[in-house]
């Protein structure tokens, strides 16, 4: 999970320019604003506690599926997702994991590598929450930096989520980073979308997403996350 030497969150909440959220457009690059995003949302516990870590919905063919990293689908217990969460509420609903997909290197290994993961969820009175909130895109063999992502997640010390948008640089040819102020401990799983709409990274990896809130990480998402979206994606 994402660890923190120093929180240091910043806010930019009544200038215009920083209110733009994922739906409505980039806000300026390298700058952290709050925002509202129903497709992203929180882990909690079942059994309670606060949360603990993010994640978001992706398209897929049942329309029940999410991404987040893999250490944050580890241990025993029960998880639930609430898109949209904000301030202790849950306006589209809690969405009980169901079933979840961890690649080969990540159980095997814990290889930073393979730190990617999905989560079915159960249905809720018959519909299922792509229906609810929609779904983004899981793409993989994206080339690294081509274009702006941006950034979504929910800081274990904050009830509200914030978001960034800045061009991702490459770590080696397995990782990716990118330089967003305020991700600190509970970001871990954040989506990284580009201007299509389509996630192109998931906040983990190197040092389970960072050891600093400034600087973020993920996996190059590739052939290993690829297959594993395929056999995620094919369970209902």
């Amino acid at each position: 999970m994402k660890r923190v030497l120093s929180v240091a969150v910043v806010l930019v909440g009544l200038i215009s320019a920083s209110t733009a959220t994922v739906d409505d457009g980039a806000g300026p690059f390298g700058v952290t604003v709050t925002v509202r995003d129903a497709r992203v949302g929180v882990l909690l516990r079942a059994a309670g506690g606060g949360h603990f870590c993010t994640a978001s919905v992706v398209d897929a063919p049942h329309r029940n599926l999410i991404v987040t990293a893999a250490h944050c689908l580890g241990g025993g217990g029960g998880l639930v997702f609430v898109p949209g969460y904000r301030d202790g509420r849950a306006p589209h609903g809690e969405w009980r994991v169901q079933r979840r997909f961890l690649p080969r290197g990540w159980v095997e290994g814990r290889h930073e590598d393979s730190d990617v993961g999905f989560a079915v969820l159960a249905p809720r009175y018959g519909t299922e929450v792509q229906d609810v909130v929609g779904g983004n895109r899981f793409v993989t063999g994206t080339a690294t930096g081509a274009t702006g992502v941006t950034v979504t997640g929910y800081p274990d010390t904050r009830e509200t989520p914030v978001s960034c948008t800045d061009k991702p640089a490459a770590l080696g040819r397995t990782q990716q980073r990118v330089a967003c102020p305020g991700f600190s401990g509970g970001t871990s799983g954040s989506p990284w979308v580009n201007g299509d709409g389509q996630v192109v990274g998931v906040l983990g990896g190197h040092d389970q997403g960072g050891t600093t809130p400034g600087v973020s990480y993920s996996v190059v998402l590739g052939t290993e996350a690829r297959r594993l979206y395929r056999q995620a994606a094919g369970h209902s």
